[in-house]
Parts: C-alpha cells; sequence; structure tokens
C-alpha cells in the first residue's frame, strides 16, 4: 500500500477514444472526484478494446490502492472489462444470480418496448451478470452494473462508460465499505480556487512566485480554461497560513481581474446578477451560432431568467429578426461595432428584456480579408444603466473561435451587470 496519501489511477476503456472518435469525459470527472474525496490520482489510461493492451492497462492500474475503470460493461463481444478483470486477478467468472434477475427485468422490458423477442437479449444478460469471483455489483445504470473487487488489500471498481451512467453510479461506489475504509485512512484536503480573467498565465504564475510559492502542506496550480485562469489550492494540514498569504497577494495582485473564488462557471454568476435585478437577458448571435444561448440554458433554472436568443446568421435575419438597418449592414458591414450594437439594441426590443448581449465575427477558415482578418469579432453589450463594447482578434481554429468568443461574451455580460473590482467573495452571491 502507499506510505502517504492512497494513491488512485484510472483507465478509461474505448477505441473510439483511442481514435479520437470521441472526447473522454469520464477520466477528468473521476480524477477531479478522487482528489476531492482525499485520494491521489495518479494518472489517468485510455486504452483500446483490443486484449493485450487492455490486460496491460488493468494489471498495472492494479498496482495502485484504488484501480477504477470505466467502460466494456455492455452485453457485446467487445465489453471485455469484467473477463479481464478475473483473468488478471485470477478469478473464475461466476454468475450472480441476483444481478442476474434484476439485469433480465429491465431487458424484458426493453424488449417490449422495441417489439423485439426476449430471446435477442438473453446472451448478453447471462454475460453481464457473470462476475469475478468474490465480485460484488452496486447497482444498475441501464443493463451495465457497478463492480467491485477487493484484490489483496487493493481495491477495483469497474463502472460503465456512458457518462450520466458512470456519474448516477457513483455515488454507490464512494458509499461501498471497501472504498470508505480507504477513504478513513486519510481526510479529505482542504480545496480553494481564485478565478481571474484578462491576466496571462505566465502573469498570474509570476505573482505566485514573487509571493513565496508553495510551502508545506499546500499545492498550488494555474490552469487556463475558457480564457479563465484558475488557481487552485490544495490545503493540507499546516499549509493554512501560507495559502492564506498567497491568495492575499493574488487578490492584491489582481483587484479588478479576481471575479470568483469558486466553482460556479461565469454563464452562472450572469444569471444571478440578473436574478438580484430583476432583469430579464437575451442574446443576438452570428458567428457563435447559439453557443451563448447554449451556455446559459445549460445552467437549471435559467428559464426565470433567460427570455431567448436569436441567431441571426445572414443579413436578411439581422434585418428581420434584430431590426438591424440595411443600411448599416451596407456601410459597415456585417462584422462591425456597429452592427453589434445594432443587434444588442435590436435583441432588448424584440425580446423584450433589460439586458442584451451581441457576438458578431469572423470565424474562419474562409470569410476573411485584409481588413477583417478570420478571428475578428465585435461584442456589444447593454444594460438599463450602461453599455459595454469589444473588438478583439482570437487564435485558433473556427471552434477556437467560437468558443472564445462565447467566452468574451459572459464576461462582457458579468463585467456589464457586476462592477469591477468588488471582492470576489460578495460578487459570489
Amino acid at each position: 500500500m502507499s506510505a502517504g496519501r492512497p494513491r488512485a489511477v484510472v483507465v478509461v476503456t474505448g477505441s473510439e477514444l483511442v481514435r479520437g472518435d470521441r472526447r473522454d469525459a469520464n477520466g477528468p470527472y473521476l480524477a477531479a472526484e478522487l482528489g476531492r474525496l482525499g485520494l491521489e490520482p495518479s494518472r489517468i489510461v485510455i486504452v483500446g478494446d483490443a486484449e493485450a493492451e487492455l490486460e496491460a492497462a488493468v494489471r498495472d492500474g492494479l498496482e495502485a490502492d484504488l484501480c477504477v475503470l470505466t467502460g466494456g460493461l455492455g452485453p457485446t463481444h467487445d465489453d471485455r472489462t469484467v473477463e479481464v478483470l478475473a483473468r488478471v486477478t485470477g478469478r473464475r467468472l461466476v454468475v450472480d444470480e441476483a444481478l442476474e434477475r434484476e439485469i433480465e427485468r429491465v431487458s424484458r422490458a426493453v424488449a417490449e418496448r422495441l417489439r423485439r423477442p426476449y430471446g435477442d437479449f438473453a446472451g448478453g444478460v447471462r454475460k453481464q451478470a457473470s462476475l469475478p469471483e468474490g465480485a460484488t455489483a452496486l447497482g444498475l445504470a441501464g443493463t451495465a452494473p457497478a463492480v467491485l473487487l477487493q484484490v489483496d488489500g487493493r481495491v477495483a471498481v469497474a463502472l460503465p462508460g456512458p457518462p450520466g451512467e458512470l456519474r448516477r453510479l457513483w455515488s454507490k461506489v464512494v458509499e461501498s465499505g471497501p472504498v470508505g475504509q480507504l477513504l478513513e485512512r486519510v481526510g479529505a484536503p482542504e480545496r480553494r480556487v481564485l478565478r481571474f480573467f484578462g491576466p496571462s498565465e505566465s502573469a498570474v504564475a509570476r505573482a505566485l512566485d514573487e509571493a513565496g510559492g508553495e510551502g508545506e502542506g499546500l499545492a498550488v496550480t494555474v490552469c487556463a480554461r475558457d480564457l479563465e485562469i484558475h488557481v487552485d489550492f490544495v490545503v493540507e494540514p499546516g499549509g493554512e497560513a501560507r495559502a492564506e498569504a498567497l491568495e492575499s497577494a493574488l487578490r492584491d495582485r489582481f483587484p479588478a481581474e479576481l471575479f470568483a473564488d469558486d466553482e460556479r462557471p461565469v454563464e452562472e454568476l450572469v444569471l444571478q446578477a440578473c436574478r438580484s435585478r430583476g432583469w430579464k437577458l437575451g442574446a443576438a448571435e452570428s458567428s457563435t451560432g447559439g453557443l451563448v444561448a447554449a451556455r446559459l440554458t445549460s445552467v437549471p433554472g435559467s428559464s426565470d431568467v433567460f427570455v431567448g436568443g436569436v441567431v441571426a446568421y445572414a443579413n436578411e435575419a439581422k434585418e428581420a429578426a434584430l431590426g438591424v438597418p440595411r443600411e448599416l449592414l451596407a456601410t459597415h458591414g456585417a462584422v462591425s461595432a456597429e452592427a453589434a450594437e445594432a443587434m444588442a439594441v435590436g435583441a432588448r426590443e424584440r425580446l423584450g428584456v433589460d439586458v442584451a448581449v451581441a457576438v458578431t465575427g469572423i470565424a474562419g477558415p474562409g470569410g476573411g480579408t485584409a481588413d477583417k482578418p478570420v478571428g475578428l469579432v465585435f461584442l456589444h453589450g447593454q444594460s438599463p444603466e450602461t453599455a459595454a463594447a469589444r473588438e478583439v482578434h482570437l487564435p485558433g481554429d473556427r471552434d477556437d473561435v467560437r468558443a472564445r468568443a462565447t467566452a468574451l461574451a459572459l464576461h462582457l455580460l458579468r463585467r456589464l451587470l457586476i462592477q469591477p473590482g468588488t471582492n470576489a467573495r460578495a460578487r459570489a452571491g
């Protein structure tokens, strides 16, 4: 066993992930959860469905105190995780009869809904109910179980690959006895975060170094995410004073750029700021194609604030849906500060909202000119009290430009709604 904090390894399976057809959502989620619980996530391994590669990854993962496997628990021939786990640990596969009945019940309901004979599912039911000898099923998500197996004082857990199913079963893993015993060995460290918008990653890192950097009992990471700079503090007993000193130094160095000291996304902060004033919010989008609205509506309960958005891509749509004057478009063009302002004004009027943000730009790869190159974006926000505009030149490919413009629009709204320089703790409410 590890001499210090228990180590955990995450093994993510799926050839589609190795090929790049899909992005891994499970590894980062599990690593964050493990860290929050006080375990040390030493690595995330992504491996295809081939038996040799999977077996090597599982064998290596079982050297950790906790090995979490995701994917490969389905009914088909290429779902091999449980079979490989049994072989690596020298266990026989045995049918868990109670689990088989539970999976059969779910499968019969699916067969009935799809109007297919249950015989089409029977082989898969027995396969999914076959566990390594001594393993425990912790619950089902669909027909896939969460499987827990203790191996020489270590713990292996297998979870379904679909992120929604994995997250539904994760709480059962945390509540299980063997994992609980691991967690009892350590207390979860205190975690703090400061989030900045404006300074560069290197500027924040330099400020940390000048303030003395990490010390005993404190680990600090600086990470750029969606144009924000996140500074994460992991504080062990004895590191509290050093953490306070570094946090104070960063607050003093970047008072206007510090916008939050919690994990709530900027869209949630925008919605809360509108809610506190009783204001309604809308969006007018061209190059972002609805991404601003998508992020706002991703927050549960956003409907009490966000009225809607208008995706006005063509000039004709800008005229018809937002009332942008044809003469303005002819004179200044659809990608201009004037067009962005007119789109925001039109959104407030047409949607009947108090606050609106507008985005128009050239996402590429084509469409740019010498005067208006790819990556040029204009943003405009208006509230009953004030207005704000911004012109930016964004690097990257089409997806990068659109994602960054979306983040900029949300932060433009935040600055429009929340007085710059206000203490982050006060702003978080």
